[in-house]
Parts: C-alpha cells; structure tokens; sequence
C-alpha cells in the first residue's frame, strides 16, 4: 500500500461546494487533468470566477504554456484571513475542504503512475510522530554544529550502508544525504573539476539532462559521446575524443541506467579506454546511479560498480527504487578528494563541503527506517520482480503488435508513443521523439500492467485505423529494426 494514500475518501462535491463558499478562491481553470473527472467537473465552475478574484494574474488564455500544462491556470490561491476567522472556524474548514479534494486527486494519479521511476509502495506511518521536528542536517554529516535538532546518527549510517554497498572502508570514503538525483550529479562532477580544474567532462548523449546542467553551471568544457541504440556509450566514439583533447585530464560521467532507456555503460571498458590512451592517474569519474545504481548489484549478470575500481564518486536517488516520499539521494566519493572542495565555516561550527546549505533532516530517517526494513535480501527480492514483470510487459506489447525495447539490465521498457497526449498525461508516460517508456517499479503489479494494456489496445485500435488495419509506427530509429513492429520491419 502506498502510504501517504489510503482509502475512505471525501465527497468531492462537498469538498468544492465548502471551498467556494468560505471564500478560499481556488484558481481552478482548463488543463485540470491531473484530478479525477468528478473534481474536473465540479471545480470547472470556478474558473471564470477564481480567474477574475486575483488582481495581476494573467488569464489562462494570455499566458504561453511550454511543454507541459500551466500550473497558474490550476492553482489554489492564498487569501488573507477575515477579521473573525479565529471566531467562526471557516478558514480551517475550507482549508480541509481543499486539502480532501487534493488527497482524492492523489489517490486517482497514484493509479495511473508507469512512467517515471518513483517506487510508491511504503508506509512510514511509524515516522509520522517526528513530523513536528525542524530537522536540519546542514554542513558535514560527520561534523555536529551548533543546531542541535539534527539527524546525523541517521544519515551517517545510511552512508556506511551505501559504503559497504559499494565497497569503501568508513575511514576512506565521504559522502552526504542529498536532495535530489541532481544535486548528486553536480556534485559529483564538481569534485572531478576541483580534483583538475582544467578537465575536460565527458558524457553520453543520453545522459541525465542534469550532467549537461553542471557543466554549464562550473563552465566546463564538455564532449557530448555518441551511443549505441540500446542508449549505452559508444567506447570507440568516446576514445576519438579523448585523444581531441590528450593534454589535458578527462572527467567522465558514467550512467548506471540511462534516463530513457534505462542503459548501463561499460564501466570496465570505459576504465581500459582511459588506460589504454595515456589518461592513467588522470582521469575522475562520477556514476551517475539514480535508479539502477541501487538495483545493479543484486543483478547476478551485472557488472559491478566499485570503489575497488578506480572511480570517484557514486550517486543514487533515494526517492526512486528506496521509496522515500520526498525527492532525495545519496552521494559517495572518497575522503581524499573531499578536502578540495570544503571549507569551515564558524556560524555553523562545522565544514561545508555540500551543494546546499540546509538539507532535509528528515530524508536520512525515511532512507534508514526503510533500509533496516527491507536490507539487502528485501531489496534483491524487489529487483528481481521488476525484472521479471518488466519482461512480461515487453512481451506482452509485442504480441499485441506494439515495437517495444527493453535492456538486459533494466527495468524500464520502450515502446511507441501513444498517438493521444491525452493517454499520455492519463498515464504520465515519459516521452522523447517517437518512443514512451514505462519504468516498472516494486509497486507496478501485473494488474496494474494488464489494466494499462488493454487500455493501450483499445485506443491505439482508434489511432492507428485504416481499412481494418492497425498501422503501427516505426521507431527503428529509436530502438532499433528488431524491437520495432511496423509494416516494414515486421518480421
């Protein structure tokens, strides 16, 4: 059971009707597809009014929308107070009012969730007693400042767990509880560049956009490196442009499970290559985990990511396979490195040597109650059925004559993108060019998968008919001639 979600939900009508009539002023205009039909419908007849409530808000109609939907045009908004609030209790009401209405629409998206790699089967109803804490971990994780509401204990035995993982000694490694995937890329390749500042950064095409962000965000000159169709880098592309720049040191991004299509570079290789073309002792590289870093090693035909090799830091997102509600990770790199990048700081009366400067207190407690819940049998178990239930749903949309892609190591499955944008935001499916993924995750049952199938089925019968015929589309582009199933290619 996905533990912020429960059962017993609030009338939606009543919920509206309240909120409209104690004056919460609930922005509600097109675009609300994020909450169920019963809610669209209702709250649909607040737009014309929430719109016009708000001197300086711009109309849904005036405002570019980019990308994705306009969030001004679905917004609650935030009212002062009338004088006899405290006296009448009809600000709290409507405040309820509203958040019921949110938690049904959370419980109608928790359904309709394949498409980005969030695992949203937990409870953590036994932390709920801490939530009146302000928690802060900032500065070192090893250091204790001066602010004594802290959860260090916690975070540092996260990190020795993760250390272990990955095969570093306590008294060789540094590390801290981040507060995304992101920040542990930034800082991770912002100790490669510390380490040589005048290192070139490599990375895939198909690298997290995040890693291209930190090479803007330190101005570093960075090498974009062709990959395969399977997403995995290309070590003969990546050794033509080392040897563009042999004068200077490499600073390598490696992905443990490509965004897209969840590939697995060649560490092993990627390691000779360097060797092989003059960059021994002069190269750092980061790997960039953010979901497989944690499955990877109870894969049994998984190579192996270690400290053992000679890699400079690790990063994995804690709100991904762990199942932290909040966006969180982990990042390790070796002790050695980290005096490059740190200094004291007196108001804290620690050391700084992180991306932020205050960070969440309560992520290490979620990271450490679920770790000493599940350990690494737990966590082998849950790997092993995404893989498994991965499998099934590749097969199951190539017999339904579906092209479809999925990696030997991962859990994420490629496929054609749904013709319906509709469809698309129904499911949150992750989108690039002509393909979709679904990231099979421990809370994605065969259930779940049957019901977006046959879904999928229905309306692609809609989308693609011509003269009784289904016409698949042809994504050998993306994935490949053999994992594509149009008429061209269609064996």
């Amino acid at each position: 059971m996905v533990g912020s979600v429960g059962n017993g939900l609030a009338d939606l009508g009543a919920a509206v009707n309240g909120a409209r009539g104690k004056g919460m002023g609930m922005e509600v205009g097109m675009g609300m597809g994020m909450l169920p039909g019963a809610a669209e419908a209702a709250l649909a007849m607040e737009v014309e009014a929430a719109a016009g409530e708000e001197d300086g808000v711009e109309s849904p109609g005036r405002r570019e929308i980019v990308l994705g939907r306009n969030v001004h045009t679905a917004s609650f908004a935030v009212k002062e107070p009338d004088a006899d609030d405290e006296e009448t209790g009809e600000r709290e009401a409507a405040m309820a009012s509203v958040l019921a209405l949110y938690r049904k629409s959370l419980v109608e998206r928790t359904k309709h969730h394949l498409g980005y790699p969030y695992n949203l089967d937990f409870d953590y109803g036994a932390l709920g007693q801490l939530q009146h804490f302000s928690i802060n971990n900032l500065g070192d994780p090893f250091i204790e400042s001066n602010y004594g509401v802290h959860s260090r204990q916690f975070e540092v035995g996260v990190l020795d767990w993760f250390a272990r993982l990955w095969e570093l000694e306590k008294d060789e490694y540094w590390g801290y509880i981040t507060n995304c995937g992101t920040e542990g890329n930034l800082h991770g390749i912002l100790v490669g560049r510390e380490v040589f500042p005048d290192g070139v950064l490599y990375a895939s095409r198909e690298s997290h956009y995040s890693v291209f962000k930190a090479a803007r965000m330190y101005r570093m000159e960075c090498v974009k490196v062709d990959t395969f169709i399977s997403g995995e880098i290309d070590c003969e592309d990546f050794q033509r442009k080392l040897l563009l720049n042999k004068d200077k040191p490499a600073i390598i991004n490696v992905n443990i499970g490509t965004t897209v299509k969840g590939a697995v570079d060649d560490l092993d290789l990627v390691i000779k290559t360097l060797e092989e073309n003059g960059f021994k002792d002069r190269f750092y590289i980061h790997c960039d985990g953010a979901l497989f870093g944690l499955m990877m090693p109870f894969v049994k035909k998984a190579p192996k990511v270690s400290f053992k090799k000679p890699i400079g830091s690790v990063s994995v997102s804690g709100h991904k396979f762990v199942g932290c509600p909040m966006p969180c990770g982990v990042q390790i790199t070796r002790l050695e490195h980290i005096n490059a990048l740190s200094s004291n700081v007196e108001y804290l009366a620690s050391r700084d040597a992180t991306i932020m400067g205050s960070r969440n207190g309560h992520a290490p407690i979620f990271l450490w109650y679920t770790l000493n819940r599940k350990g690494y049998r737990g966590f082998q178990k849950e790997v092993q059925k995404c893989l498994r239930n991965a499998h099934y749903l590749k097969d199951r949309l190539r017999e339904a004559g579906i092209g479809a892609m999925l990696n030997e190591l991962s859990s994420t499955v490629v496929f054609e993108r749904p013709k319906d944008e509709e469809f698309v935001r129904r499911w949150q499916l992750a989108c690039e060019g002509s393909i979709a993924h679904v990231v099979v995750m421990p809370n994605v049952t065969i259930d779940k998968l049957d019901y977006f199938l046959n879904e999928l089925r229905e309306k692609r019968a809609t989308w693609y008919q011509d003269g009784g015929m289904c016409q698949a589309p042809c994504i050998a582009r993306d994935v490949g001639q053999d994992s594509c199933l149009c008429s061209l290619h269609k064996k």
